[in-house]
């Protein structure tokens, strides 16, 4: 009996410190994406860029992470995502100081392409590792470890420019965020679940969504789409929009990430008490009137408004779908969000390039409310059976 309640009380043990370094990991992939933020209207100036040209090489981290998503679920068959995890963060913490410095359009659509193989790489390894410890904890939790990406963001966003009003040099600065992603990285490696406890299928070398995978990563898309138009118009849309200056451009996004971020840290409560396919609902029509007050009222506080209802409306949206597919039967968990998540980053950084030239078409206000219209689409969709 004593030995039976030793190895409960280790089990549980090993389990919280898994749960914990996950939702560290999490912290790191949020910080490593919203850093870029902040650079997003930089580089349209330093380089000279209107917003097709922009939307192209925005494009272009989606197209990395795009490129190593739908063979990461085999990746982590093979190797474990832990260790997907690892190699993916320092990728990431390697790249940031390129997207600063790049001089060149080239050099930087090349970084961004490598940044969005970290980014995708490590967003499939740390869902999959959440979905097993959310298995085994026999709760809903998905959305705690989606509060610390939100934030991520949230320090991402601010961080750089803090350093940077300390007086520190933008050297130091960025090198500063890339030491603190590979620190936390390397240190909460040992606490992941290895990956014997991990369970394991055949699984093709790559993941093509079909069936309800297709379905709710179509979902995804237009969920991480309303996130992605947040992470790289918001700054944009307030800089030549709204009048607001490149040092406070990152507040729209400051905004939505605290949103989200309370919401998400909350959102477990709120999915064991209500049912996902109600969260999925009311989100999705709370985010669209977001998107639309933002666009359609000329005041810069409404906008800011408006940011933060996109955050609550969505914040619960992508951890249901994550929720959802990681526990499709018949399938592991790294496959079904291996494929949800390819679909899903398609929205979200690709999806922006997309904006991108629609805005030049067009103008960014009506690219934006398109996001709308496609969350009530979503909105009155989902079915979570």
């Amino acid at each position: 009996m004593t030995t039976l309640v030793t190895d409960d009380l280790s089990t549980h043990k090993k389990l919280r410190k898994a749960r914990i370094s996950t939702l560290m990991i999490f912290l790191v992939c949020g910080i490593g994406l919203a850093t870029w933020v902040p650079m997003v209207p930089l580089a349209k100036i330093r380089l000279q860029l209107n917003d097709a040209s922009l939307g192209l090489i925005l494009l272009c981290l989606g197209a990395g992470a795009m490129t190593i998503m739908p063979f990461t679920g085999s990746l982590i068959n093979k190797f474990g995502s832990r260790l997907i995890m690892l190699i993916a963060a320092l990728l990431i913490a390697a790249i940031l100081p390129l997207l600063l410095f790049a001089s060149t359009s080239v050099m930087l659509a090349v970084a961004l392409y490598i940044f969005g193989v970290g980014i995708g790489a490590i967003d499939v390894s740390m869902n999959a590792q959440a979905v097993i410890i959310q298995e085994r904890t026999g709760k809903y939790i998905m959305s705690s470890f989606h509060g610390f990406f939100s934030l991520g963001g949230l320090i991402g966003s601010l961080g750089l420019g803090f350093l940077l009003g300390l007086g520190l040099s933008s050297t130091v600065a960025i090198f500063s965020i890339s030491g603190l992603l590979a620190l936390i990285s390397v240190s909460q490696y040992t606490h992941l679940l290895p990956h014997s406890e991990e369970k394991q299928v055949e699984t093709a070398t790559l993941i093509i969504p079909k069936g309800r995978v297709l379905i709710l990563g179509l979902m995804c898309f237009v969920a991480f789409l309303a996130e992605g138009a947040i992470l790289d118009w918001s700054a944009v849309f307030l800089q030549f929009h709204r009048n607001f200056t490149a040092s406070t451009s990152g507040v729209g996004f400051a905004a939505f990430s605290v949103a989200m971020a309370i919401m998400r840290i909350s959102g477990d409560k709120i999915i064991n008490q209500f049912s996902s396919q109600k969260v999925v609902l009311y989100g999705a029509v709370l985010a669209a009137i977001g998107i639309f007050a933002a666009i359609l009222i000329p005041y810069g506080i409404a906008t800011i408004i408006g940011f933060v209802l996109v955050g609550i409306g969505c914040a619960n949206i992508v951890p249901v779908f994550f929720s959802t597919a990681g526990n499709l039967p018949d399938m592991a968990p790294s496959a079904a969000i291996a494929g949800v998540t390819t679909l899903g980053y398609i929205g979200q950084l690709a999806g922006p390039a997309l904006l991108g030239f629609i805005a030049e078409l067009t103008s960014l206000p009506l690219a934006l409310g398109l996001v709308s219209i496609l969350l009530l689409i979503v909105a009155f969709t989902f079915n979570e059976k």
